[in-house]
């Protein structure tokens, strides 16, 4: 419900959609729509940002960053503790939010997705404060000291499956770090990005540490990277996208991290406990298959593949589609009539090159909206479209195969390299295939397990760098080392 020219009231909360640079609100001229994909209704009006928000929310930033950075872990730990503690008592309005935004499941925001925003914020404060050192050790009697230095303005841009969740997972360890910080949150998924700058307000965090850029990524997005007064670009989305931002970062030789797309393989060996498999593999539908570390290429080993089929497709007809705020719905919506298009023209190729679809393959049509349903797509050609593109939705797409070798070669057949899971009966078998598979994390007999202290990350096209534990101030901050000499001192 609009209550004033720039706020909502939606799920608890009195949302502002204006930009929040150096702790004040901004509007802009023009706005663009944020809506819901539960029901297509209109949630708000945002204030559509360029080049001159962009440039005031940079210099914001830098203005901000000396106090900032004298602050120390310590002084910096106490206010982002604060705001993890301001987090934890708006999960409930923080998961209404995001789920009538980005139309995820409520009951794993409430459950999952927002503890783990107030984690993100925790864990690496206390990293900085706590495990951030390294052994001094010598070099001739000389003493060489590590430490990480500040490096200044990050600017911050992220997708929209899960939007304050992934922020957090690269605005905690850069504020953390002593750097500042520009967010440029996804235009189809804005809200929750507002609300978290109100809330770092509330927890003391003096202005223009953190900063709200909306808009598109063509606009605002363009402006931000190419600014000289950036110091870090992390970026998590498409592989097109990357291209353009690390032209522009070039011009500045700007650091770049990026997380970028997967076609992750799914690998059932013949010894593998089938219903693990095949629960395994019913969760690469999580979110409505917008996830880029799912296992969506399933590689079952010949052996077994007719019964994995049988027992993954009784699994999945019961499946429950429906209104993402219901606690018995296990999967919503597509996030954009543009996506859902996406999705659906993937899947009208693949069976137009000669795939067949063996359940699923188009819109939910009990439902109507953006409903798609759970699919699986078999014979497709090797090197075909349907298995080497990231389809981003609720399409999996089944191989068999021979051998361990031809699994592997298989599974590197891609330009991707995000994730990968195996499911395997001996340990041995799996640690011999995990040697070979190119991918930033591999899942054996589980599947999303993750440990902030973890390094994470894409190879090939799936991005660049890696980001966790001290991996993620490696990138956030200037690494030093000073050698001092045993000589030279006064006495």
């Amino acid at each position: 419900m609009q209550t004033a020219e720039h706020q909502v009231e939606l799920a608890g909360l009195t949302v502002d959609t204006r930009h929040y640079i150096g702790g004040q609100r901004f509007a802009s001229a023009e706005t663009f729509e944020s809506i819901s994909p539960i029901d297509g209704s209109v949630l708000a009006h945002v204030s559509r940002g360029g080049a001159g928000e962009a440039d005031a929310a940079v210099w914001a930033a830098r203005n901000a960053f000396p106090a900032w950075r004298d602050l120390g872990p310590t002084g910096r730990g106490e206010i982002l503790h604060r705001l993890a503690d301001l987090i934890e008592t708006h999960v409930e309005q923080l998961s209404q939010l995001e789920t009538l935004d980005n139309g995820s499941l409520l009951r794993s925001h409430r459950r999952g997705v927002m503890p783990r925003v107030a984690m993100n914020i925790r864990f690496f404060a206390d990293w900085a404060m706590n495990e951030l050192s390294h052994p001094v050790w010598q070099t001739r009697g000389h003493d060489n000291v590590v430490s990480w230095d500040p490096s200044g303005v990050a600017a911050i841009i992220t997708p929209w499956n899960a939007p304050l969740m992934l922020a957090t997972w690269r605005i905690g360890p850069a504020l953390a770090a002593g750097d500042t910080v520009v967010l440029k949150p996804a235009e189809w998924t804005p809200l929750t990005a507002s609300v978290f700058a109100d809330l770092c307000e509330q927890a003391g965090m003096p202005a223009g540490v953190f900063n709200v850029v909306q808009g598109y990524g063509a606009e605002v997005g363009a402006a931000l990277v190419a600014h000289p007064g950036i110091a870090r670009i992390a970026f998590t989305g498409s592989v097109p996208t990357a291209k353009a931002i690390m032209r522009s970062a070039a011009d500045n030789l700007t650091p770049v991290s990026f997380e970028l797309g997967g076609k992750s393989p799914f690998i059932v060996t013949d010894d593998a406990d089938l219903n693990l498999a095949v629960d395994l593999a019913i969760e690469q539908y999580d979110n409505a298959g917008q996830v880029c570390l799912s296992g969506t290429r399933l590689l079952v080993h010949e052996g077994i593949a007719d019964e994995f089929a049988e027992r993954f497709a009784a699994k999945a007809a019961q499946i429950v589609q429906g209104d993402p705020r219901d606690e018995a719905t296990q999967i919503g919506p597509q996030i954009h009539r543009v996506h859902l298009d996406r999705v659906a023209g993937f899947v009208e190729r693949a069976q137009a090159a000669g795939a067949q679809i063996a359940f699923g393959g188009g819109p939910n049509d009990d439902l109507g909206g953006l409903y798609y349903r759970p699919t699986l797509i078999t014979g497709a050609t090797p090197g075909s479209e349907i298995l080497t593109a990231e389809v981003f939705g609720p399409v999996l797409a089944m191989q068999t195969y021979s051998s361990d070798e031809e699994a592997v070669q298989l599974a590197n057949a891609t330009e991707y390299g995000l994730a990968a899971v195996v499911v395997c009966g001996d340990r041995e078998r799996a640690e011999r295939l995990t040697k070979n598979l190119v991918a930033g994390t591999i899942w054996v007999n589980c599947f999303f397990v993750r440990d902030l202290a973890a390094p994470f990350g894409g190879s090939k096209k799936s991005g660049i760098g890696r980001e966790g534990g001290v991996w993620s101030f490696d990138f956030y901050a200037d690494v030093k080392n000073t050698v001092y000499a045993p000589s030279g001192w006064k006495e």
